[in-house]
């Protein structure tokens, strides 16, 4: 019987594959035996992470691979030369995960402001490297993926997209358009390209990154107000660890999910379950 799960020669494009997340699903798909091309602004960052997975790949004889290439979300020319390089290198492209986001402090309402306090430039910016920084890549890198009439993107919604949480007003915004984008584009691409590209998006719940560490942790390592609160909230009484996202993915990415489009898959230790 055909292994549904099979990924191996899987050609996958991740942007923002610098942060924790996208280091440790790259790590994971390379392993698998996917073909892994990360898309970040750091190259120091990507190098580093191109040559630890390597090195992981060798000791476990995978047959998996891994590159690293400097982008901008936010340039269509750039994406278009990083498209044009790895067609020319692999052929085709798979699967595009849209990692890339952030956050800024003017788009955040501190306990101490209020909403007269939101700086609409960093709003406006936090909507563009979140939301329009998914749209972008997805017009680069679904062209061949129609032109082959097989592919898979999977967006990076979070838990702000359902839940009211306090502070992340611009963040949170973002996360809901890509919710919905993720729906409207499934349809879009089925009706207009067929069935066989899929549009799916994962909403993880809290994991430790570099953009949160400050607001869950304090120095010590100990949680701060805002990270027990977000530990009493979450059945399994603790945070995500980066790997817990890998098995999701792969079952979206994979022959696993062929009749599965247009849905967001939340993985949060059961935070967005939790009601008093």
């Amino acid at each position: 019987m055909t292994n549904l799960f099979d990924i191996k020669g899987n050609v996958t494009v991740i942007t923002g594959g610098t942060g924790v997340l996208g280091r440790a699903i790259a790590r994971y798909l390379a392993l698998n035996g996917a073909y892994v091309i990360i898309l970040g602004r750091k190259e120091s960052t990507g190098a580093e992470i191109v040559a630890d997975t390597r090195e992981a790949i060798a000791a476990e004889k995978a047959s998996g691979s891994i590159e690293f290439l400097k982008t901008d979300v936010m340039e269509r020319e750039v994406l278009e030369n990083n498209l044009q390089y790895i067609i020319e290198n692999y052929g085709r492209v798979d699967t595009l995960l849209n990692a890339a986001g952030g956050n800024m402090p003017g788009a955040v309402i501190n306990p101490d402001k209020t909403f007269f306090d939101l700086d609409p430039s960093q709003f406006r910016r936090v909507l563009d490297l979140n939301l329009t920084g998914t749209v972008i890549p997805t017009q680069v890198f679904l062209k061949p993926m129609v032109e082959q009439s097989k592919g898979v993107i999977i967006n990076f919604s979070s838990m702000a997209a359902f839940r009211p949480l306090t502070r992340v007003c611009g963040y949170a915004a973002a996360k809901a358009g890509i919710s919905n984008f993720t729906a409207y584009l499934a349809t879009e691409c089925a009706k207009k390209f067929g069935e066989g590209i899929r549009v799916n998006a994962i909403a993880p719940g809290f994991f430790i990154t570099e953009q949160n560490r400050s607001l869950l942790t304090n120095p010590d390592g100990s949680y701060t107000e805002r990270g027990r609160d977000v530990i009493r909230q979450t059945p399994f009484g603790r945070m995500g660890e980066a790997e817990e996202l890998c098995g999701t993915i792969h079952y979206l990415m994979s022959e696993a999910s062929r009749f599965v489009t247009g849905t967001v898959a939340i993985v949060d230790g059961g935070f967005n379950a939790f009601a008093m």
